[in-house]
Formats: C-alpha cells, sequence, structure tokens
C-alpha cells in the first residue's frame, strides 16, 4: 500500500503535518548541520538560482532575468517556523532577496519544499526567498556582512519562562550586539510576542541598547510590514483565533554619531 504524499495534489504546496517537530529547541546545544565560515561563503546559487544560477544550471536560467551579482539578502527572518511571513514579504517586496533562518530541521524541510511549489506554480515569483537550517544565536556573522540587513524579524520566540533559561533567549544585551553589526544604519528590528513578560524584557534589552531607538507610532502606522507581523505567521494566526493580546516592539538600528550628538 502507497504511502500517503507529502504534497497537497490540488495546489503542490507539502503539507504540515509530514513535518511536524517539537515547538521550541535549546539553541545552546550542538547541532550538526554546515555553516560557512565567512559570508563570502554563503552559496547564493543553492538559494536564489534565478539570480545567481551556478555553472552548472547557468545555461538553463540565463535567459530568465539579468543576474546582479551584487544583489545581498537584506531580510533575514530569524526562527522563520513554517515561513508564513517571508512568503508575504517575498510579494511585497519582490526585488529584495530574504532568508529564514531555522533551527529545526523538519520544519527547514518544509519552508524549502514550500517555496519551492511556490516557484513551480507561480512562474517568475518566490525567486528572492529562502531558508536555511542554523542556529542564529551563534552564527549570524557567518552569514551576513556588516551593515548588510535591512530588516529583521523575531516573532513568537521562544520565551525560556524559567530564569536559569534566560540566556537562551533570541533577544537579549549581547546578542543585540551582533544584530547591530549586521544591520545597516536604519535598518529595523521587529519583535513580537503572546507572552507580556518576555515582550516587556524584548521592548527593555532594545531600549537599553545604544545602537538602537523605538520606532515612532507615526511610521510603524505607515510601514506595510507591521500588519503582517501578527496575521502572516502560524502563531500569529493562532493568537488571534484565541483572541490573545500581542506586545509589539520595533526598533530603529542608529548611528554613534547620533548617540554622541544627542540627535
Amino acid at each position: 500500500m502507497k504511502g500517503k504524499p507529502k504534497s497537497n495534489s490540488s495546489n503542490g504546496l507539502p503539507r504540515k503535518r509530514f513535518y511536524r517537530a517539537r515547538a521550541h529547541c535549546n539553541p545552546l546545544s550542538d547541532s550538526h548541520f554546515p555553516v560557512p565560515t565567512a559570508p563570502s561563503e554563503v552559496d547564493y546559487s543553492s538559494h536564489y538560482p534565478h539570480y545567481y544560477p551556478s555553472e552548472e544550471t547557468g545555461n538553463e536560467v540565463g535567459n530568465s532575468i539579468p543576474k546582479p551579482r551584487f544583489k545581498k539578502i537584506q531580510f533575514a527572518d530569524v526562527g522563520c517556523g513554517f515561513g508564513g511571513l517571508l512568503i508575504s514579504l517575498s510579494t511585497l517586496f519582490p526585488d529584495t532577496l530574504m532568508i529564514g533562518l531555522e533551527i529545526r530541521d523538519k520544519v527547514t524541510e518544509y519552508v524549502n519544499e514550500r517555496i519551492l511549489a511556490l516557484r513551480e506554480t507561480n512562474p517568475g515569483k518566490y525567486q528572492n526567498v529562502s531558508v536555511v537550517r542554523t542556529n542564529s544565536m551563534k552564527y549570524i556573522p557567518n552569514f551576513f556582512e556588516k551593515g548588510q540587513l535591512s530588516k529583521m524579524f523575531f516573532l513568537f520566540p521562544d520565551p525560556h519562562f524559567k530564569e536559569k533559561n534566560h540566556r537562551r533567549r533570541v533577544i537579549s544585551t549581547h546578542l543585540l550586539d551582533e544584530y547591530a553589526y549586521t544591520l545597516q544604519v536604519g535598518g529595523i528590528i521587529y519583535t513580537i510576542t503572546d507572552v507580556e513578560e518576555l515582550g516587556e524584557w524584548m521592548k527593555d534589552c532594545l531600549a537599553r541598547h545604544p545602537l538602537f531607538e523605538e520606532v515612532s507610532q507615526k511610521e510603524l502606522e505607515s510601514d506595510p510590514v507591521v500588519k503582517l507581523l501578527s496575521s502572516a505567521t502560524e502563531e500569529g494566526q493562532k493568537v488571534a483565533r484565541n483572541g490573545g493580546e500581542t506586545f509589539l516592539a520595533v526598533y530603529k538600528r542608529i548611528a554613534l554619531s547620533e548617540i554622541e550628538n544627542g540627535v
């Protein structure tokens, strides 16, 4: 007897039930997956073949669009889950390369299959989005150069409720140093959670860091990304269905000169 197909026959998208994994995992444990030694070693051709064809496939996709070799990843969704935000951002910013960073292998596999299926059924679309399995708390500088990113997303991260596990939280003072390094001046960090204590923690960490300042309410209202933070992800949709509350913190990367000049 044949097993059930992992893809939906009507739309070709992978079925989540075949890729289920634990909601969270320990980011401080040792995981075994390839990690580039430096951002220059990231294989863009495997993630964005439409823009960076490999030598083997270059002739096959050579007539698609011009290949700007200078194009780099600008958006990073840290702990991207099942990729809902990435898929929404892909069409909202079709000329921007973006990537999801996910530590769980089955979830990463699902997102990758989802992207490939969407590319297959929507020619010319979703070529700017990809996913990689990695530990963002350890390897962010291995993937991104100084000032490379313009947006980073931390949506519904593991709250690690126990005080002894707070060091596992993906937003912390020392990790913000790394995020500030990879963000360009003016770049934005978006965080959201349905856990009030974690929301306060993330906002406090960002507020106390000298290289970040809070984005004004007026700017938030005009930012098309903000409304996706609570609606595009599986976790956000679950919170909405249950009538839960969310806690948002959005901060902008500023330059040292702005601090020194009191801007």
